[in-house]
């Protein structure tokens, strides 16, 4: 297998921006587009402003896996958005050296592979759950069913299903607070004082108050059935009886910021990505007929099980393309520290450095033709070779998301256990991206169903 070489980072000059404003208004009006700009007008490293930021882009996969793997060396994640902090608090998305590798070792054991094979069959009775209710000719909204699917399985594996009454509340409190957050990213909020409450600022407070609510009194109840809730297999309990090397579990609070973070990734993150697999598939009839054999070839009309995960290929393939075109987290920056290179050059500590999956992804020098949906591209014997960190839809380095194999087995389940009793016709045909926190949407996408049958 051969080695690229080394790719010598040469950073150039990017559009010129505003005082003190610097890029903010080209970026905060059409981000996707601007990054894009970037990439195609002035090259894989380019010098830019957001506000007073000095930014440096990349978009070669050399350079961000460099980034990423020096994530805990040279470059820290960069503190960005008021309301992000509210809503995930100190968890390990946010924690620093020796609390982030404690808070770390407690929280992954959680989404191991191990565990995930346990949650495979709560993710299937969700989504035949759901394909229960539907009926040959209903119209549905796509985001909305995919949506009410992907909580009830957070639900069940995070919170053991018993939120009961508190169920809306927290399920619209954690929407509202998603939007909030991804809002503050595009706008001048994000560079207001944290004492300034403006009126989305308090709406977060309050959608935040409900979350915190009904996640203590979740917390509560468990530490006060002491033993007798030992025997419970969700994750607030495994997060509740984690022991790190000094025998000291998480704190209430700690284990509020963890649950709140692996529900926000574990809910919204998978709802997006299948909201967009069904958008594409319902526009490449080729792709849904192969996908229709492969389901009846390896599960002859059964539920899948985890045992199935492997065996459903091709369906991997279609979760891996929609997340290549469509990646729910859309981009990730970092700070250089004292000390930074990239492709052989020093970054000024300070400078703040990002990387964008939509960008690399929708790439034509790794993904020709990039904007079609071709899953046969992640097939073992496809002709074009993948470099390493073109496709980056969880990170990369030891910071990747912990939840990637959660995500990526639950997709394809849903998916597979969906599409063999319905087909979606969604409409419109043309659907144009809108970043937040996530890569989501626009417009609502309806679907008119039709049994697979």
């Amino acid at each position: 297998m051969s080695v690229s070489p080394p790719v010598p980072l040469r950073p150039v000059a990017g559009p010129r921006g505003l005082p003190w404003l610097g890029n903010l208004p080209e970026f905060g009006s059409d981000p996707l587009s601007f990054l894009v700009r970037l990439r195609d007008d002035f090259g894989d490293t380019v010098t830019w402003s957001l506000g007073p930021r000095r930014s440096l882009f990349l978009a070669h996969p050399q350079h961000i896996a460099e980034m990423l793997a020096a994530r805990e060396q040279t470059f820290e994640i960069l503190e960005i958005g008021w309301a992000f902090k509210q809503l995930i608090g100190q968890s390990v998305l946010r924690s620093r050296g020796a609390d982030w590798r404690r808070k770390r070792s407690l929280v992954q054991p959680t989404v191991r592979p191990r565990q995930v094979r346990g949650y495979a069959t709560t993710m299937v009775d969700c989504a035949r759950l759901a394909a229960g209710r539907w009926r040959d000719g209903d119209l549905l909204d796509v985001h909305r069913e995919m949506a009410l699917i992907t909580q009830r399985v957070v639900l069940r594996t995070l919170f053991g299903n018993d939120l009961a009454a508190g169920t809306r509340a927290i399920g619209d409190a954690m929407a509202t607070a998603e939007q909030l957050v991804g809002d503050e990213l595009r706008g001048i909020n994000l560079f207001l004082p944290a004492w300034v409450r403006t009126p989305s600022r308090r709406r977060l407070l309050a959608a935040v108050a409900t979350i915190d609510a009904e996640v203590h009194r979740l917390i509560c109840a468990r530490l006060a059935a002491g033993a007798a809730a030992d025997d419970r297999d969700d994750l607030l309990s495994r997060l509740l009886a984690a022991r790190d090397e000094e025998g000291r579990p998480l704190s209430p609070a700690e284990v509020r910021d963890e649950a709140v973070t692996l529900w926000a990734a574990g809910h919204e993150t998978t709802s997006t990505a299948l909201t967009w697999a069904w958008y594409l598939l319902s526009h490449a009839p080729e792709v849904r007929a192969r996908l229709d054999d492969e389901l009846a070839r390896v599960l002859g009309g059964r539920l899948p099980g985890i045992d199935d995960h492997e065996r459903l290929a091709y369906t991997q393939q279609i979760v891996k393309e929609t997340l290549r075109l469509y990646p729910p987290a859309w981009l990730i920056p970092a700070v250089a520290g004292e000390g930074a290179t990239l492709g052989g050059r020093g970054i000024r500590a300070g400078t703040t450095v990002w990387c964008s999956q939509w960008t690399t992804h929708r790439d034509p020098r790794w993904f020709p033709d990039p904007t079609a949906f071709r899953p046969e591209r992640w097939a073992p014997d496809a002709r074009d070779a993948v470099p390493d960190h073109a496709w980056f839809p969880f990170g990369g380095g030891p910071r990747a998301c912990l939840g990637a194999r959660f995500a990526q087995v639950e997709a394809v389940l849903l998916l597979a256990t969906l599409a063999q009793r319905f087909h979606l016709d969604v409409t419109p045909r043309e659907v144009r991206p809108e970043v937040g926190i996530l890569l989501q949407p626009a417009t609502r996408l309806h679907a008119t169903l039709r049994s697979a049958g």
